[in-house]
């Protein structure tokens, strides 16, 4: 299983999102997720979303909040574990990112933009402000077959698109 963080940077009522269309062969391709990426050797959570952070965007963050642990178990690709982070502080400049194009998305708007189903339910629990969760979703294919949350299955939206 391989590490990686995942972090929702906030700001003025928008997160900022990344649209995956630049990387070949990228399982996020056109899909818009939030930033992060693989954990390099000695690295802490808290070390890799800050590194992440700053080479994906130019922005550093300032005590972005560990909110939970997402196990991805898929029939395709490598599990993974993806700590998930929130930050509302940060300094820097925004620059581009070689991995897709930076778009400050509203939050009204975040369940229009082409997602992982997985991602909606993390971003849902981020925004009801759920103590640290674990949640473990598992895919076949691109299709969401199981979600469960603290140990506890979660009924899926069959009719949501991914």
């Amino acid at each position: 299983m391989q590490n990686t963080t995942l972090c929702y940077i906030e700001h003025d009522g928008a997160y900022l999102m990344l649209h995956r269309i630049r990387k070949k062969n990228d399982v996020n391709h056109d899909k818009w997720i939030g930033i992060g990426g693989h954990f390099e050797e000695n690295e802490s959570p808290e070390d890799c979303v800050t590194r992440e952070a700053l080479e994906e965007t130019g922005l550093t963050l300032i005590r972005p909040r560990y909110v939970g642990i997402v196990t991805f178990v898929s029939d395709r690709w490598e599990g993974e574990y993806m700590h998930l982070f929130h930050a509302k502080e940060f300094t820097g400049h925004l620059r581009d990112c070689t991995e897709g194009v930076l778009e400050w998305i509203p939050k009204e708007r975040m369940r229009t933009i082409p997602q992982w189903a997985g991602d909606r339910i993390f971003l849902e629990l981020l925004e009801q402000e759920t103590p640290f969760f674990s949640l473990k979703l598992r895919y076949a294919g691109q299709t969401l077959c199981e979600a469960v949350l603290n140990g506890t299955p979660l009924p899926l939206k069959s009719s949501e698109p991914i």
